[in-house]
C-alpha cells in the first residue's frame, strides 16, 4: 500500500512486546535516531519463569553490537556438542564445530529478556507493563498510527513494531486473514534441579532417544541440571491448558515415560523440586507480507521456529539490527519495511524448515524404526560434523553499511 507513507523521516516507535525483540528492536532504533517506547501485556514478574534457550553464535554477535555479549557468557552454558545416545546409553555419535568455537550459549529465557530489558531502561528507553494490545488505528493523512489497549489508553508513533510473539496480537489485527501458527504435534516440557554427579561432559548437551520419549539435559557450571523433554500430544493445545493439568497427573506421566531409560534420566526427572513447566511448540506458515501501512512484525510475530535449531532468539535478534538500518537508510517506512522482509525472508523460511526437519526425527519408538535409527544415525552424524553450518551460525550483519533500496 505504497500510497499511504508520508515522506517525513520517522522520529518515534511504538514497540508492542518485551520478551527478546521488543527490546532489542528498541535498542537499535535508538541508536539509528529513532524513540522508541515498549508496551507489554503482562504485568512485571508475571513472566518471570520459563524453560532455558540457546543464543547462537549469530546471535551473540549481534549482543555484541549492542554490548551484551559478556553478561549473556556470564550467565550462560557455553556450548560446544551435541552427544547423541539411545534409551541404553550407548553413544550413537557426536555433533562439534570444526572451527573450535562454541555454537552459542544456553541460559534461561528470563535472564536474557532481563539482560536486554535492563539494557533498554539504562539507555532511558520507557516500557509499560499492563497493556494489553486491543486495535491499531492508521492516520493516513497525519502519517501516524496509534495503539489501543484494552484498558482504554493509547500510543502513538511514526510507526508501530509488532514483537508479540508466535500468537501476536498485532499480527492478528494487521492480517487477520493470515495462516495462524502451525503446531507441530509436540510439546515440551523440563525444569531445573542440583544434582550432584550427574555424568556430563562440560559445554555438552546430553541428547538421549528415549524409548518412549526424547530427552535432553545440560549442566551449568554451579551444577544446575536444565533438562527438557519432547512428547506427541494431540489437538491444538495452549501453554495455559498444558499447565491447567495438576503437577501431580504430569509428574506420573513423565516419570512413567522415562522409567525404563538409562541414568541419570530417571532420576533428574524424579528428583526435580520445582513445577515441571509445559509449551506446546507451534512454528508460523510463510506470511504473505510482514507489515501492513505503519506497522511491521519482527521475530516470532512473522516467522516463529520451533526450539530445535536453537535459532528462536537469534532470529529474533538479527531481525532487531535489520529493520532499525532499514529504517534508518530508508526514508519512506513502506520501503523501509519492504527491504527489511526481503533481507530476512529467505533466511528465516529456511530455518523454520530446518528445525522443524530437525525435530521429525526424535521420535522413533517402534522396534524397527529404533533399530534402523541406531544403524544409521552415527554415519549421518559423522558426516554432520563434517558439514559447513556456516550458513546458520556465522550470518554477518555490518550496523556501519548502508541499505540500499
Amino acid at each position: 500500500m505504497k500510497g499511504m507513507s508520508v515522506l517525513r523521516k520517522a522520529k518515534r516507535a511504538v514497540i508492542i512486546g518485551c520478551g527478546i525483540a521488543g527490546p532489542a528492536t528498541a535498542l537499535f532504533l535508538q541508536r539509528a535516531g529513532i524513540e522508541a517506547e515498549i508496551y507489554e501485556a503482562s504485568e512485571l514478574g508475571e513472566a518471570e519463569t520459563g524453560l532455558f534457550l540457546n543464543v547462537a553464535r549469530n546471535g551473540m554477535r549481534i549482543l555484541q553490537e549492542l554490548g551484551l555479549d559478556d553478561e549473556v557468557r556470564r550467565l550462560g552454558i557455553e556450548m560446544y556438542t551435541l552427544r547423541m545416545m539411545n534409551s541404553n546409553g550407548k553413544l550413537l555419535g557426536t555433533v562439534e564445530p570444526k572451527t573450535g568455537e562454541p555454537q552459542g550459549y544456553t541460559l534461561k529465557r528470563q535472564e536474557l529478556h532481563h539482560v536486554l530489558r535492563e539494557a533498554a531502561q539504562r539507555n532511558g528507553i520507557p516500557i509499560t507493563f499492563g497493556k494489553r494490545l486491543q486495535s491499531l488505528e492508521t492516520n493516513a493523512t497525519e502519517g501516524a498510527v496509534t495503539a489501543h489497549f484494552t484498558d482504554s489508553s493509547t500510543a502513538t508513533g511514526d510507526f508501530i513494531v509488532g514483537c508479540d510473539g508466535i500468537h501476536s496480537r498485532t499480527r492478528k489485527c494487521i492480517l487477520p486473514d493470515a495462516p495462524p501458527p502451525t503446531y507441530t504435534g509436540l510439546i515440551s516440557f523440563g525444569g531445573y534441579l542440583h544434582k550432584d554427579q550427574v555424568p556430563h561432559v562440560p559445554g555438552a548437551q546430553h541428547l538421549i532417544f528415549g524409548k518412549k520419549a526424547f530427552f535432553g539435559y545440560l549442566v551449568h557450571r554451579s551444577g544446575e541440571v536444565y533438562w527438557f523433554g519432547n512428547l506427541d500430544y494431540p489437538g491444538l493445545p495452549t501453554r495455559r491448558e498444558l499447565m491447567s493439568i495438576p503437577q501431580n497427573v504430569w509428574r506420573e506421566k513423565i516419570e512413567a515415560l522415562y522409567k525404563d531409560d538409562v541414568s541419570p534420566v530417571p532420576d533428574i526427572v524424579r528428583e526435580t523440586p520445582g513445577d515441571i513447566l509445559f509449551y506446546p511448540i507451534y512454528d508460523m506458515p510463510p506470511l504473505p507480507r510482514w507489515h501492513v501501512n505503519r506497522i511491521v512484525l519482527v521475530g516470532d510475530a512473522v516467522h516463529a521456529t520451533s526450539p530445535n535449531a536453537g535459532q528462536g532468539a537469534s532470529l529474533a535478534l538479527e531481525d532487531a539490527m535489520v529493520l532499525a538500518k532499514c529504517v534508518r537508510d530508508i526514508p519512506d517506512l513502506d520501503e523501509a519495511f519492504h527491504r527489511y522482509r526481503e533481507l530476512r525472508k529467505e533466511r528465516v523460511e529456511r530455518i523454520v524448515r530446518y528445525s522443524r526437519q530437525l525435530g521429525s526425527r526424535k521420535h522413533a519408538t517402534h522396534p524397527v524404526q529404533v533399530f534402523f535409527r541406531d544403524l544409521l544415525l552415527p554415519f549421518f552424524l559423522r558426516q554432520a560434523s563434517k558439514q559447513s553450518f556456516a550458513w546458520l551460525y556465522d550470518y554477518h550483519i555490518d550496523w556501519k553499511q548502508t541499505v540500499s533500496n
